[in-house]
């Protein structure tokens, strides 16, 4: 599955086998936005992780988004 834009911002939802992978998956988006300084809203409903991503202090997408979805989409869960 790919981004989908919605409403100034971009969104993608992942899946999990359990718990446990879904929070590792979102400690890695943590390290990831902490790196990029550029932090997205997490949901999280048991396995499935919804990042959406949107640059708050321009109030649309831009380039940083579509930087961190990409590397978001390289992230490994074991």
């Amino acid at each position: 599955m790919s981004w989908i834009e919605i409403n100034k911002s971009i969104s993608k939802s992942f899946e999990f086998e359990n718990y446990s992978q879904s929070i590792d998956f979102i400690n890695s988006v943590a390290a990831l936005a902490e790196k990029e300084n550029h932090h997205p809203n997490i949901l999280i409903a048991y396995c499935k992780v919804t990042i959406i991503l949107s640059t708050h202090d321009v109030g649309d997408i831009t380039e940083k988004d579509y930087n961190l979805a990409k590397l978001i989409d390289c992230i490994k869960v074991l």
